[in-house]
Formats: structure tokens, sequence, C-alpha cells
């Protein structure tokens, strides 16, 4: 799908032609007297209309208008939540019917900036995203084209431009997050990471057994070796900012598939443990948007894959290993096994002197008890990163909660046998998974999104969401610093070192 920005009055969009117009209408004072605004404005009188976010009326071939269809949706009170339930109904509308070409007005909205075209992007790209990768025949996409239509272009033009890129980061994460296991091996997911590698201004390196075992990864590789795919440990970065500038790094949690290990799944939805590597899809998501973006800031990716298998080889209950960091575990149950392999990633996310380092995995059942699917347990032992994650969380509509730390929830981990157990007891599940993973992350300022709840969806709706690409991208580009800033400072230093030789 392509989307264009145009700028239009309300006399043009009566004008243009395509097959299908959305109008989104906030509040019930629809003025002007253009044909659609009239439409708009008799219809609300006449109470067939009400502007309530994702109210639909639906006209065909309505006189003084050259669109074929046209759609209005209610879109509440204007908000980028509002605006987004507004367009996903009128998207939803429009899914059966033959439309190539759809244009989205905005015209009527009382602050259409930045955030609410972004907003409104993301959600025609949401609601015509369709996987066909494993499908003998698959779905002919009949949308071709967006059309989003504003008053003023210079305004809105950095919330489209952000919005293209984020939709291409989405739905990387959503195509390979819903791809089956064996479609979706750790050398693939591998594969994929080098084909980002080509990319402007992305460099990709990709280790395998050998060198993970020269590092002394012990913990992801007790995790690996019950399965034949052997595992694979990428690393992305992306260099937009100076040389010397400290680097953010995103720890995605790479399980390609995860059946439990000996501490095996019930069998029931156990297919939708393809989507254990959530985590890692959504780094990769966020490679592509950066790429698109090219945001002036350092991202180093980490992304430790490989399956979770019930081998013969495989690590048993009680199996004692050591980390690449010194620690050695206790594994209580193979099935908590994505905190072993990010324990090894967070420690060697080390090198890179980061300025802060996310982790991101569908790490617990205890945090979709806790949460939901409406927002991501957010963990932290630092509170600017925190408040900062959380803010990206909001401005996004990419929601995430923030967690407790205390240290009390780390008692259930202590053992005679190793340094730390891997799992605790069922009470705070999630809380004591997080201060697991904290232990390997004293060096720098971590976070911790367990995002079990959120990177899919079960039942008829069934499927990866992109979460939380949006959360991420957002936080990204709010540690890149002000052009001016860092001008003023590069002036102020050589002006430092200036004034001694003048007084040479």
């Amino acid at each position: 799908m392509d989307f264009e920005l145009k700028p239009l009055t309300p006399a043009r969009l009566c004008a243009e032609k395509c097959d299908a117009l959305i109008v989104l209408v906030a509040g019930d004072a629809v003025t002007g007297s253009d044909p659609v605004s009239v439409m708009a404005a008799m219809a609300i009188k006449a109470g067939d209309f009400e502007s309530k976010a994702g109210k639909l009326l639906s006209a065909y071939r309505a006189p003084g208008i050259t669109a074929t269809r046209v759609l209005l949706a209610g879109a509440g009170d204007g908000s980028q939540k509002s605006v987004r339930t507004a367009v996903q109904a009128a998207m939803a509308a429009l899914k059966t019917t033959n439309v190539r070409r759809v244009l989205l007005s905005l015209l009527a909205l009382p602050t259409p900036g930045p955030q609410i075209v972004r907003a409104a992007v993301v959600a025609c790209a949401d609601a015509g995203y369709t996987y066909s990768t494993t499908k003998s025949k698959p779905a002919e996409q009949k949308l071709q084209r967006v059309v989003v239509g504003v008053s003023a272009l210079a305004a809105s033009k950095p919330g489209f431009d952000k919005a293209v890129g984020l939709c291409k980061g989405l739905a990387l994460t959503r195509e390979w997050a819903n791809r089956p296991a064996n479609h979706a091996t750790p050398t693939l997911l591998a594969q994929a990471a080098k084909e980002l590698g080509k990319l402007p201004r992305l460099r990709v390196e990709v280790l395998g057994p050998k060198e993970v075992a020269k590092l002394g990864m012990g913990s992801f590789m007790a995790v690996a070796q019950g399965s034949e795919q052997p595992l694979r440990f990428i690393v992305l970065r992306y260099d937009g900012g100076a040389k010397a500038e400290a680097p953010v790094v995103l720890i995605g949690k790479g399980i390609t598939f995860d059946t439990g290990g000996i501490s095996i799944k019930p069998a029931a939805e156990m297919d939708e443990m393809k989507y254990d590597m959530g985590g890692a899809a959504s780094v990769l998501g966020t490679f592509r948007a950066l790429a698109e973006l090219q945001p002036a800031l350092n991202v180093v990716g980490l992304i430790p894959a490989c399956e979770n298998m019930p081998d013969g080889r495989a690590i048993k209950p009680g199996d004692v290993v050591t980390s690449m960091s010194g620690q050695t575990i206790e594994i209580l149950n193979t099935d908590a096994e994505g905190r072993l392999v990010l324990c090894d990633a967070l420690t060697y996310a080390e090198r890179f002197k980061p300025r802060a380092v996310v982790d991101i995995a569908t790490l617990t059942g205890a945090c979709v008890i806790a949460l939901g699917g409406v927002r991501s347990g957010l963990f932290s032992s630092n509170d600017a990163l925190a408040q900062s994650l959380a803010a990206a969380g909001d401005s996004s509509l990419d929601l995430c909660w923030r967690m407790p730390l205390d240290d009390e929830y780390a008692d259930g981990l202590k053992t005679h046998f190793a340094d730390v157990a891997n799992v605790a007891g069922r009470a705070g599940g999630a809380i004591t998974a997080a201060k697991f993973l904290q232990r390997f992350a004293g060096k720098f300022a971590w976070a911790h999104l367990d995002i079990a709840g959120t990177a899919w969806k079960s039942g008829a709706a069934k499927g990866a969401t992109g979460r939380p690409v949006p959360l991420l991208v957002d936080f990204l580009l709010a540690q890149v610093q002000p052009v001016k800033a860092v001008r003023k400072a590069s002036t102020a230093s050589r002006s430092a070192k200036a004034k001694p030789r003048s007084r040479a």
C-alpha cells in the first residue's frame, strides 16, 4: 500500500477522483457550503449520523462529489485515539469492496497536526495488512493507494513521514512474527537481518555456535542445545550519530519456537509459540523504521535466536549453567528460557558502553494476567529511562505500564545450588522474571518490556500486532539531540581550545 500526502481545500476535495472518500468528522458542528460539509451537517441534524468515534455513514455517487463512494467516519473529539478508531472502522467497511484508491480527508478535524496524521496513516496500514507468505494463492491486495488530504502540508509532513517509516517497520515485524517456525528459523531470521544490512547506515553481524561458545554464553547455548536448528546471535548497528556518541541498545528475545523444553507446554494453542520471537521481530522492525527515518543517533540491536526443544540433549530441570557474566544459574523450569538467552545478551551489551539498554520479550504469562493485551509491562532500574519509555508509549498509542522492582521480589530466586534460580514461585511471576534480568544489567541504565500480552492477538483476529515498534521508534527519536544544541556545544568546545593558544 502506497501513501501520499496532499494539500486540499473543501472544494478540491469534492472534485478529487477516487474509489472512496473517507471524511473524518469530529464534533457535531460542521460548517461549510461544499457538498461534503452540507451532507455531514444534514446527516447530523437528521440524527442519521453522529461523530462518536467509529460511527459510519456511507453514500454512493453523491451529487457534487466526484468520488464513487463517500464514507463519513465519526472521529469523536479528534484525538489520536479517536482518529485511529475512526480510520479502522472506515477501512474495515471498505475491505470487502473493490476499492483501489482511497482519499482520506482530515480537513474537518479541529487540529490535524503531525501526531493526528501519523495516527491516521498507521491505522490505514494496520487495517490493510494481510499475511500471505505461506499461502499457495495469496489474497489479492485490492487497495493500492491512500491519499491523505490536509489543509496545511508543511505542518502535516513530519507526522506523515514518521508514519510511512513506522509502517514499513510494523509490516516487517508482523511478517516475521506471523511466519510459522519452519519458515522463521534462527538462520532465516539472521538472513532477514542481513537484508536490512543493505539499507543506509545499517551494519549487521551474525555469530554462530562457535563464536557464541568462544564468548562464554553458556546460558544461551544451554537453551539452544535441544534443537537441531543452530543458534544465531544477531548484532545490528544503526550509525546515525557521531562516532563517539554512546548508543542505545535494544535486545529482542528470539525464541523462534518455544515448546517449553522438558517442562513442556500444554498442546492447546502451542502453535502460538511461534510468536515467542516477537521481541526479535520488533527489533528488526525498529531498525527498518530507522533506515527510513534516518535519525541522528546510534542504535545497537542484539537478537539471541534459537529454538527451545525437548530433545535428548535438552537442558533438564535442576541443571546448572554458567552465563557469560560468570554467574551460575540453576534451571528449575526449562520453559523459563527467555530470560536465559536475554541474560547473556545483556552482558554482551556492556561492550558498547551504552547510554541505555532496553530488552523486549514475550517473557511471561503472568504479565498477560496482570495487564491483558492493552499495555506492555515496563520494568526499569532507572526512573528517567522509565519515564521516557512511558511517554513514548503515550505519544504513539502503544501503551505500557511501569511495574515494581522491589528487592524483596528477588528472594524467590535464591537457591542452594547456584548463584540464582531461573524461576521463583507463581506469585508476581512477571516481576521475578524482571528481577532475574536485573542481575545482569547493573552496569547501565536498563529497562525491560514484557510484551507477552501485546505482541499478538488470539482468536478470530489471530496474528502479530507489531507492538512495541511504535513505542520504540518514538522513544529513540526522543533521544536525538537538537542540532542547535549540538552545534552550540561544538562551538563552545572550539572556543575553549582556542583561548589558551591565543594567550601563548
